[in-house]
């Protein structure tokens, strides 16, 4: 396999750099992606980062085998099974940077699992992810990827049902209620927030690419730079979530990536939009008029339409999730592809030419930003090498004229990625099975657990 931990470009350091620029410093936060895109790590003494760069820390493998509230999964064979045996957490070089919002500073470090043997650990999202770049390298491909990501700034205090609520308005003092989609005035309202939020992007060197006010009340998306390397993209959208979330604190509010907070909005979605380049750095989906026309596009289309079913667990791996998929709400339901068509799962933006590319519309902004790309990629590589041919595109409202076949709960979501025939083949059996027994689990605690609902319902009615 490909090394992981090749370097990356951005406002990076060495451990000199560094503490000559930021001589404050006196800890370091070590951080590691799990399976749900969770953070974990540790926080270290800035006297071991010489260490630390050179040969890494010890973790236990079963961090990649954590359910959302943190409890080990046994059935992915990570825990006990093993005696919670130890892996060796790699620096991925090039991602010292420094946490612009820690008053003093700190210092950060991304890692990446390995065994003890020093291979790639295969249950690490990032592990996944370069095994379907792998094969995109055999072929003398490169995909080139760019991530946008939906979130909701909700107050700090819950209603008296413990729900989320809006902001009040820092400008007029009142709760906010109305869309505003695009608005101009609101961005000027929540200046400062994202004016901080640009600061420790330039500071930590992500590529964020301006904000846009979105569909409800508090939501925005931030969207980063297209690059040709997907796994710095993903590290840097792993790292611009943290950033939202901290900087958000500092203003007072709750930054969140849920899929649907509100029942009565829209949801948070994470787009990704893909294109491929040859050997030669020619995009292979590049076309001046229609789509259509385009052989290659066609084959990764059709790729992606013949895995979405069995990769639905990936874009939505979680209950909350699915309450995103509804008629009508630009959250996709089909896997059906446009041209400059928001209805369809499958996009072709309206800018082509050499800026030619797919965007994929499904997922949710509570995935994992390797794993969705993974899947994505692998969809692609698969449309691609057995050329296959998609359905007739789409003109039009997609919601009215296709109707949907793919898992649209959290259940039926993971029967078909348990029973996947294509993607263990790209992300490896073993990632499969440890993932599906992580989410079988989550289903489980979710299903034991009666709602207020069920009590205002049945308990005195029944």
């Amino acid at each position: 396999m490909t090394d992981t931990n090749k370097p990356k470009s951005g406002s990076y350091y060495s451990a000199q750099e560094l503490l000559t620029r930021y001589p404050e410093i006196k800890t370091a936060e070590l951080l590691i992606c799990d399976t749900n895109g969770v953070l974990r790590g540790k926080r270290a003494d800035i006297t071991s980062l010489d260490k630390i760069i050179q040969s890494g820390i010890n973790l236990p493998l079963s961090v990649f085998a954590l359910d959302i509230s943190g409890e080990t999964v046994e059935e992915t064979g990570l825990g006990m099974e093993t005696g919670d045996a130890d892996g060796i957490c790699q620096v991925v070089p090039g991602s010292l940077t420094v946490v612009p919002w820690r008053s003093p500073h700190r210092a950060q470090l991304q890692l990446t699992m390995t065994e003890l043997d020093g291979e790639p650990f295969e249950g690490d999202p990032r592990t996944v992810l370069n095994k379907v770049l792998d094969r995109f390298r055999a072929d003398g491909l490169k995909p080139v990827v760019a991530l946008e990501m939906e979130f909701y700034l909700v107050d700090r205090e819950r209603d008296s049902q413990g729900k989320p609520q809006p902001l009040f308005s820092p400008v007029t003092g009142e709760r906010l209620s109305c869309s505003q989609v695009y608005s101009i005035v609101e961005l000027e309202d929540y200046a400062p927030f994202l004016a901080e939020i640009a600061r420790s992007c330039t500071a930590q060197g992500i590529p964020a690419d301006g904000a846009v006010k979105e569909y409800a009340p508090g939501q925005f998306e931030i969207n980063l730079d297209h690059t040709d390397d997907p796994l710095l993209g993903c590290d840097q959208t792993v790292m611009l979530k943290r950033l939202i979330r901290e900087v958000a604190k500092r203003h007072n509010y709750t930054a969140t990536f849920m899929a649907k907070p509100y029942p009565q909005h829209a949801g948070n979605g994470m787009h990704i939009h893909t294109s491929v380049l040859d050997k030669d750095g020619n995009n292979i989906f590049a076309c001046d008029e229609n789509p259509e026309n385009q052989p290659k596009l066609r084959n990764a289309i059709a790729g992606l339409a013949d895995t979405m079913r069995e990769a639905m667990l990936l874009f939505a791996p979680n209950a909350n999730s699915f309450r995103r998929f509804r008629e009508g709400s630009y959250a996709p339901t089909n896997r059906a592809w446009g041209y400059n068509n928001r209805t369809t799962g499958l996009r072709i933006p309206a800018t082509l030419g050499d800026a030619s590319r797919i965007e994929h519309r499904v997922a949710g902004a509570d995935v994992n930003p390797y794993l969705l790309t993974a899947a994505v990629l692998a969809g692609i590589h698969h449309g691609l090498s057995k050329e296959l041919e998609p359905e007739p595109i789409t003109v039009g409202n997609a919601y009215e004229q296709v109707e949907s076949d793919l898992p649209l709960t959290w259940n039926s979501a993971m029967k078909k990625f348990s029973a996947a025939k294509v993607l263990p083949d790209y992300l490896g059996k073993s990632f499969v099975k440890m993932f599906h027994a992580i989410k079988r689990q989550e289903y489980a605690q979710f299903n034991a657990e009666i709602t207020a609902l069920e009590y205002e319902w049945y308990l005195r009615n029944i």
